[in-house]
């Protein structure tokens, strides 16, 4: 008698599909794209929160991810030598001017003739005359040994810096009239002149001063008082960078403008001086 063996059936496997392969990797591109954005919000939130300083150093990173600015004198951060001095940075500057001047005593007592102020067109730096002549003496053009002083001071730090400058004379409105024709137009314009020459040979750079005016008394600080000594000043205007072209004087009003030059002849000789009433 035989056995008959029973028939044996394939056995089939069928691999169902799971949701991952039937898209494919499409959605890791995607989730990767999230993640990025996701990475680059935070970062903005960081940096809008972060202090001063670490905007400065991040954006100097991106200026010169090499670091070989370092090389050339000038630092990442934007803070040092071959300064740009923009709208933000005109209070710092006027700190550093004030902290230079505490450094030598004797133009320490002179802090309350030096008005700083930060305007629309730059930092504003304005030398006032007392009643005895401080920084130019009565009735003169060429800067007193204080006047010097304090000009190589200022010319120290604005020369560090990339901002043009422009420098004002001002007198106040007693008539200054002589045998020449000597004025208050002449005085204001050569006492600026003057105090550009100065500055340039302390540190400004060449082409730094675009502009030296004089204004007489047409500008006066006190026009309440018009004969007040501190009418009588000379003004250095330290530009934004990105500031505009300073606008032309009107006609009726125009100052005696001179360029960047060697300064004109410092006043009358003393004996027609000695016919005018004393100018200071």
């Amino acid at each position: 008698m035989s056995v008959q063996t029973p028939e044996v059936q394939p056995i089939i496997i069928k691999k169902v599909k799971g949701h991952g392969e039937h898209h494919g990797g499409a959605w890791k591109v995607a989730y990767a794209d999230f993640v990025t954005a996701m990475m680059a919000l935070f970062i903005v939130l960081w940096l809008m929160s972060s202090s001063e300083p670490v905007k400065k150093a991040v954006a100097g990173y991106f200026r010169d991810p090499s670091g070989k600015s370092g090389e050339n004198g000038s630092g990442q951060g934007g803070v040092g030598e071959s300064l740009s001095i923009r709208r933000d940075d005109m209070g710092k500057l006027k700190q550093t001017l004030e902290s230079a001047m505490k450094q030598s005593p004797e133009l320490e007592k002179l802090k309350n003739q030096v008005q700083m102020t930060v305007t629309g067109e730059g930092l504003r730096i304005e030398l006032l005359e007392s009643e005895a002549g401080t920084f130019f003496d009565s009735g003169s053009a060429s800067p007193s040994a204080q006047g010097k002083d304090m000009l190589r001071v200022i010319s120290a730090q604005l020369g560090k810096m990339q901002n043009k400058l422009l420098v004002e004379g001002h007198t106040d409105a007693r008539p200054f009239a002589s045998a020449s024709g000597y004025s208050n137009w002449e005085l204001s314009s050569d006492r600026a002149n003057s105090a550009r020459k100065v500055m340039q040979d302390s540190g400004l750079g060449a082409d730094q001063v675009s502009e030296v005016r004089g204004y007489a008394a047409q500008r006066l600080r006190k026009p309440q008082d018009p004969n007040d000594a501190s009418n009588r000043r000379v003004s250095i205007v330290v530009r934004y960078l990105d500031a505009p072209p300073a606008p032309a004087a009107p006609p009726d009003k125009a100052a005696t403008a001179t360029k960047a030059g060697p300064p004109t002849k410092a006043g009358p000789p003393a004996s027609e001086a000695s016919k005018a009433p004393a100018k200071k």
